[in-house]
């Protein structure tokens, strides 16, 4: 391979590369949205549980609890306080 076709392969190699940032950015975003949601989930059941002593509310700190309140926020955390309140 000579130095013309090395160019032209870096070139189109970048065209595909920002191609493909183009079509999955709408995706990607989602996704480390719903991932930093999540974080922030977890965060929030080790608050709950750090606390259980002084109010006596615990949830379990594991993923699905941690995704239910990234994904839907305040009223997923209502949500599972009000499932741990009934069952």
């Amino acid at each position: 391979m000579d130095l013309n076709q090395k160019i032209i392969a870096a070139l189109l190699a970048g065209f595909f590369l920002i191609a493909l940032l183009r079509v999955f950015s709408a995706p990607l975003k989602l996704a480390v949205k719903v991932l930093a949601n999540t974080l922030l989930g977890f965060l929030a059941l080790w608050a709950v549980n750090a606390t259980a002593g002084v109010t006596g509310i615990a949830l379990g700190v594991n993923v699905w609890n941690a995704l239910v309140i990234g994904v839907l926020g305040l009223p997923g955390f209502v949500l599972l306080l009000l499932v741990q309140w009934v069952l």
